[in-house]
């Protein structure tokens, strides 16, 4: 029988959700399980298997199931390892993709989330039909997928790709990351670094409508954009400039034809691409000079986590 499904499996900190994606990807059915409920992972296999069997069967039986793709943080395309996770309750090296296999008896790859989205745009949204692009959501922290020559690039260790931790600030004042070092671009571009870059201006006191508000969040700051606030709009100037000159020296050593933005602070678009492109070219060597596409992705409205991991499996 013909193997017309793939299973999509996001897992996150606080929830692990399953996806059935057909060809089109389209997510046929769904369900997820608490993460955190499961401190044994012994356990946590146990329930995933549970939780996807019943959608498993709901498309044809096993027979129609192609495989499973995993996206998840610190996870190691090379190994099937989780390493190290800070928000997992399972510490060390984890084995997942194969207690998984043997539990459910498919074929599961597993790598990290914003590798999953770059797999997941090429193979359902914005990177249709390219071979040289990259990645970059922004959310809690700034990932990366970067894929050359139609292959994410994964490194000696299955970690290549970090460009969240790419030092953009040199110095003495640079911002801390939590990866320990100072300067890096998830500390100015992500959506923290965004409220952090407003804070600022606000604590300098600057006027502006977000000194009204209770929890600022990204949100928060493009609704004032909208309203024509100053502060919103320096603060979106900012994290597009910096982007901007993060992609430039990126751009030396891949040359991608397409840059493609994800997550949250992107719902600002209309406020952070211009500053993005313009910074871009003038930064960048004039041979790559207006020769790249910056694109927001196309899966922002649907369930991207899932589709980029069973886009592994593609």
């Amino acid at each position: 029988m013909r193997q017309n499904y793939l299973i999509g499996v996001d897992l996150g900190g606080t929830n692990t959700v399953f996806g059935i994606v057909d060809g089109e990807g389209n997510i046929i059915k769904e369900d997820s399980v608490k993460t955190q409920s499961f401190p044994r992972v012994e356990d946590f296999v146990e329930a995933c298997a549970q939780c996807v069997e019943p959608l498993i069967e709901g498309v044809g039986g096993m027979e129609v199931i192609g495989g499973m793709g995993i996206g998840a943080p610190n996870a190691n395309y090379y190994t099937g390892t989780i390493e190290e996770a800070p928000n997992l309750p399972w510490k060390g090296k984890v084995p997942l993709a194969k207690l998984l296999s043997e539990r459910l008896h498919l074929d599961v790859v597993m790598t990290n989330d914003a590798n999953a989205a770059a797999m997941g745009e090429m193979a359902y949204g914005a990177a249709k039909g390219m071979r040289n692009f990259v990645v970059i959501t922004l959310g809690t922290g700034v990932g990366s997928g970067i894929v050359i020559d139609g292959k994410l690039v994964y490194g000696s260790d299955g970690f290549a790709g970090e460009l969240g931790h790419m030092i953009v600030d040199r110095s003495a004042e640079a911002r801390l990351c939590g990866c320990g070092r100072r300067g890096c671009l998830e500390t100015y571009c992500s959506a923290r670094g965004i409220v952090r870059t407003a804070q600022d201006f606000i604590d300098a006191g600057r006027m502006t409508l977000l000194s009204e508000v209770g929890e600022l969040s990204s949100y928060e700051i493009y609704k004032a954009a909208k309203q024509g606030d100053e502060v919103a709009l320096e603060t979106f100037r900012i994290t597009g400039e910096t982007l901007g000159k993060a992609c430039a020296d990126i751009t030396t050593f891949c040359s991608p034809e397409a840059y493609i933005f994800f997550g949250g602070p992107m719902r600002a678009s209309e406020f952070i691409m211009p500053s993005i492109i313009s910074s871009y070219n003038e930064q960048v060597m004039p041979i790559y000079r207006h020769r790249c596409k910056f694109l927001v992705s196309e899966l922002m409205d649907k369930n991207a986590a899932v589709l980029g991991a069973a886009a592994l499996k593609v």
